[in-house]
């Protein structure tokens, strides 16, 4: 009877282990971990962490800011993503949704991110829509993220 105890628990365990949702950790606006798979968000570009912005005369952690928006639409959800390939930094770029939202869309047309022209032209008119709003970067001054990337390069 023991053992059909303890073989009915380990099942149990195994079972639960199996139907857990892996973890999402949020690096930054436009990069998640899920379990050991680090995705950055295609087509779009956020702030920094590091990267600051003005409103008002008042000095913004516009790269905080876009996680924080990124981890209150995520909140404990499942996350899917359709991989596209991989970047320089052997991360798998992705368009990464919650249900059938697209989080790229999402952080785009909230102003928390903007359109990566280099690269796609698929988040334009939701960049539009955020900038003629004046939601998100768009209510600030900012510097686009390639252009700040691009100085800290220099320093």
């Amino acid at each position: 009877m023991q053992g059909i105890y303890y073989f009915l628990c380990c099942l149990f365990i195994l079972s639960g282990q199996a139907l857990a949702k892996p973890v999402v950790a949020i690096i930054d606006g436009d990069t998640i971990h899920i379990g050991q798979k680090k995705y950055r968000f295609s087509a779009i570009d956020a702030p920094e962490i590091k990267q600051t912005c003005q409103q008002d005369n008042v000095t913004i952690l516009c790269g905080v800011l876009a996680k924080d928006a990124l981890e209150r639409k995520i909140n404990n959800q499942n996350v899917t993503c359709k991989e596209e390939g991989l970047d320089r930094y052997r991360r798998i770029i992705a368009e990464c949704f919650v249900g059938k939202e697209s989080l790229s869309q999402y952080l785009v047309k909230n102003g928390y991110a903007v359109a990566y022209r280099k690269y796609s032209g698929k988040f334009i008119k939701d960049e539009e829509y955020a900038k003629q709003n004046k939601l998100g970067l768009w209510s600030m001054m900012f510097e686009y993220p390639w252009d700040y990337r691009a100085k800290l390069r220099t320093k």
